[in-house]
């Protein structure tokens, strides 16, 4: 299957858009969607980082469940801080050192602060494997950093085994 279809969600999700943005649905526009959605995936395959393999699913899905809880969260808690008085924001940056060596890994944790509103990684250094956060409230930068190592990192390690 792989062969053949090296990233079957990405291959769905082309043929997904394909046939969104197709005038009418017709077999032509299926048949020729599907043979887009197949070759841009082996055409491009080159071009991918590696991935490390998931060693640990259920520790990544419980992670999904974290991340999300957290964004619910941090939705209000922006909301309450933004619309109060914005003399009383410290926003700052902070550098969370990271223990993944792992460059897929570290975008994906890159990714997760991002996701969280109230953060937002700027750069991770892959010489010292630094995570560079801007935060729109940091009273702690120590707490914020053991969140972050906590919450996320360490459930990325266990799940990607690195």
């Amino acid at each position: 299957m792989h062969a053949l279809v090296p990233a079957p969600v990405l291959s769905l999700m082309i043929l997904g858009l394909w046939l969104a943005l197709a005038p009418q649905i017709t077999p032509g526009q299926f048949v020729l969607g599907a043979v887009v959605a197949l070759a841009i995936p082996r055409l491009t395959a080159a071009f991918w980082p590696d991935r490390p393999r998931l060693a640990r699913p259920l520790v990544a899905l419980r992670l999904a469940g974290t991340v999300l809880a957290d964004i619910v969260v941090a939705n209000f808690a922006v909301a309450r801080r933004v619309v109060g008085p914005l003399h009383r924001l410290h926003p700052a940056f902070v550098e969370v050192p990271l223990d993944l060596r792992d460059g897929f890994v570290a975008t994906i944790l890159g990714s997760i602060v991002s996701l969280t509103p109230g953060t937002v990684s700027i750069e991770i250094d892959r010489e010292r494997w630094i995570l560079f956060v801007h935060a729109l409230d940091d009273t702690d930068a120590q707490m914020l950093v053991d969140t972050i190592k906590r919450r996320y990192e360490a459930p990325l390690r266990e799940a990607f085994a690195c």
